[in-house]
């Protein structure tokens, strides 16, 4: 996993999202102001800040534009090489995706033994969604392992609540400073600090009460805590000005976000997400280009870009964990959290990826590894055939896990008919492009549509955009990120149309010839 991961910070060039959390991280280091990014808490991008301080990159003071400028400036007009800030503000997350995979780990070995913890380590090491965002300088995965690692620690305040309570309501508030979108996991993560405190309490009824009520207040505060921590370390005197694009918040929504005891830098960036889910985003499903949601579009999308053997042994965890009567005890703690921000992620606006799902690999890993459990004869053989089936997918893959689709739905060359943006496409590969076009079309025109975070200048590629002319003049190579094809209307559409599909990139960006 350490080494799929490295090989594509390597090699991958900034994604959409990147350059704004490596540029808000060098404001972090450099200004101590929050004023960037104010639609994500923090912490997520201290993280990243950790390998930003090594690359050590220049940046003017006082950058007045707006955050994607800011990446941009930071990345490609200061001086700076790209290619190390980006490995080395990747590093610290992939580090971070590495010691989950201990939490999976451990989870695991106390609910079904070394075997199961295995096999839940082995799905969880070879997902292609964890390896894809987990070598990625964004927020997804440290985001739902510290949800992950919440949860085990409050299986392990069954035994011990004082010690594992307050580390579970911190790992659970490093989660709320990185995002804000694992919020409706905290009713049930306070209840399961409840439960655990309950079970563990001595005495009567009414004392046990008590203290199960105490350990989910003491859960929820820990949790604040951090979460306040984060922007504290950031800048010690909170100094906060409101951008003057948040959005006016009303009814119950805008009450509950004016009651949270959290910083109000966070309450405003609570409100900033509330105005991008009332925007009428595009998504793509199946080959069909539409506007808003669609409640379904993450369980297809899941069922796409996850290994087929993966899908077999989540669906049989989750029926031994909720069949077996030793493990009935830990249904409670494996599938409540995920299946309540699956739900929430279903509801939102936002079409995007199944980035917004990546704790379900880290969870049902965990189930996963308790089919050992079952007492047949041909268990384990089944179990780790299916194991040998999902290494083999991802190992096919390799070094392109962003686009990656499973064997039924015809592969990573394939994903770009059903889906876009981070499932397939995310501006990764221009730096391989610029490779293809010098080693195979040297001298010819190139027309370029990029959808992506990276200039194409400075790798090279002298390029025009054929949405500019009329389009009986675009002549030679067009080259066309999936993304952007799998929108495209319009002149784009009619120039795609007339064109003869002659290579591909990375399964993220097509060339033509025209």
């Amino acid at each position: 996993m350490a080494v799929a991961m490295v090989t594509a910070a390597v090699r991958q060039t900034p994604t959409i999202d990147e350059p704004v959390y490596v540029g808000t991280a060098a404001v972090y280091l450099d200004e101590h102001s929050l004023r960037f990014n104010a639609e994500h808490p923090p912490l997520g991008k201290l993280v990243i800040a950790a390998g930003v301080a090594v690359a050590d990159p220049r940046l003017e003071p006082g950058f007045d534009g707006d955050q994607t400028e800011l990446g941009r400036r930071l990345l490609y007009e200061s001086g700076n090489d790209p290619w190390r800030v980006m490995f080395w503000s990747r590093l610290p997350v992939i580090v971070l995706t590495l010691l989950f995979g201990l939490v999976v780990y451990v989870f695991a070995r106390e609910l079904a033994g070394t075997a199961g913890a295995l096999i839940a380590l082995g799905l969880y090491c070879l997902s292609p969604d964890v390896i894809a965002h987990g070598s990625l300088a964004t927020l997804d995965v440290p985001a739902a392992g510290s949800v992950l690692t919440s949860v085990w620690l409050l299986w392990r305040a069954r035994r011990r609540p004082y010690l594992y309570v307050p580390l579970a309501g911190g790992a659970f508030g490093a989660a709320l400073a990185t995002k804000m979108s694992v919020l409706p996991a905290l009713p049930v993560l306070a209840g399961l600090a409840a439960v655990s405190v309950w079970r563990a309490a001595p005495g009567g009824r009414r004392r046990r009460l008590g203290r199960a009520a105490g350990g989910a207040v003491v859960f929820g505060l820990v949790a604040c805590a951090a979460v306040w921590a984060a922007y504290l370390i950031v800048d010690p005197r909170l100094r906060w000005g409101p951008p003057h694009h948040v959005p006016v918040v009303g009814g119950m929504r805008g009450l509950a976000v004016q009651l949270l005891p959290l910083p109000e830098p966070f309450r405003d960036g609570m409100r900033m997400q509330f105005g991008l889910e009332n925007r009428p985003w595009q998504g793509f499903l199946f080959g069909e280009l539409y506007t808003g949601s669609l409640w379904y579009y993450l369980p297809a999308a899941l069922l796409v870009k996850t290994p087929l053997g993966a899908l077999a042994l989540w669906a049989a965890g989750a029926v031994v964990v909720t069949g077996l009567r030793p493990l009935r005890p830990a249904v409670p703690y494996l599938l409540p959290a995920p299946a309540v921000l699956l739900a929430a992620a279903m509801y939102g606006s936002r079409d995007f990826g199944t980035r917004y799902a990546v704790f379900l690999p880290m969870f049902l890993a965990v189930a996963a590894g308790c089919v050992v459990l079952v007492r047949w004869r041909w268990t384990p053989v089944v179990a780790g055939t299916l194991v040998a089936f999902v290494a083999v997918s991802s190992l096919r893959t390799f070094p392109f896990y962003l686009p990656y689709s499973n064997e039924a739905f015809g592969g990573p060359a394939q994903t770009r008919y059903r889906l876009h943006d981070s499932n397939v496409d995310w501006g990764q590969d221009l730096g391989r492009l610029a490779d293809r076009l010098d080693e195979r079309y040297r001298g010819e025109r190139i027309w370029l549509v990029y959808k992506g975070a990276g200039v194409p200048a400075y790798y090279g590629i002298d390029a025009d955009d054929p949405r500019r002319v009329p389009p009986h003049a675009v002549h030679g190579v067009l080259v066309v990120s999936d993304s952007a094809a799998a929108k495209a209307t319009g002149r784009l559409a009619e120039l795609i149309g007339g064109s003869r599909r002659i290579d591909q990139v990375g399964h993220s960006i097509t060339l033509y010839r025209r």
